[in-house]
């Protein structure tokens, strides 16, 4: 699968589409889900154009890596999510690829948290 300049997460990076921004740094930008699945849902994304992890992994700058990873830490803390600042944990989710349930074609990673956010995964029966 192709990149997709004009998809939703793009268009968010090029200011087309508003976002309620929870922080913004060089390489990427952390803004609420319109459709929170927590008291805390917040999207982060890299600014370049990357389809999912396996793009950015392979394609991204050191310094690109490590501004997405610090950006997450300071979306957690800003949303008082962080341990460190008070809050009680949250979770990291990326989908990558259709089995995954990926449905924006630009890596990013949900910060869930402001709730216990149950387990996991459950195991998955055959023929289920």
């Amino acid at each position: 699968m192709a990149y997709d300049t004009n998809n939703i997460f793009a268009r968010i990076v090029r200011g087309e589409i508003p976002c309620k921004k929870v922080c913004e740094s060089a390489h990427t930008l952390a803004f609420e889900d319109i459709n929170p699945q927590a008291p805390v849902h917040v999207l982060v994304i890299p600014k370049g154009p990357y389809l999912n992890h396996e793009a950015f992994a392979a394609n991204a700058s050191d310094a690109e890596i490590a501004d997405f990873h610090r950006t997450i830490l300071e979306a957690a803390r800003k949303t008082g999510v962080a341990e460190g600042e008070g809050g009680n944990g949250y979770r990291l989710i990326t989908n990558s690829g259709p089995d995954a349930h990926q449905e924006v074609p630009h890596y990013h990673v949900h910060v869930v948290g402001g709730a216990p956010v149950g387990r996991m995964l459950s195991r998955r029966r055959e023929g289920a």
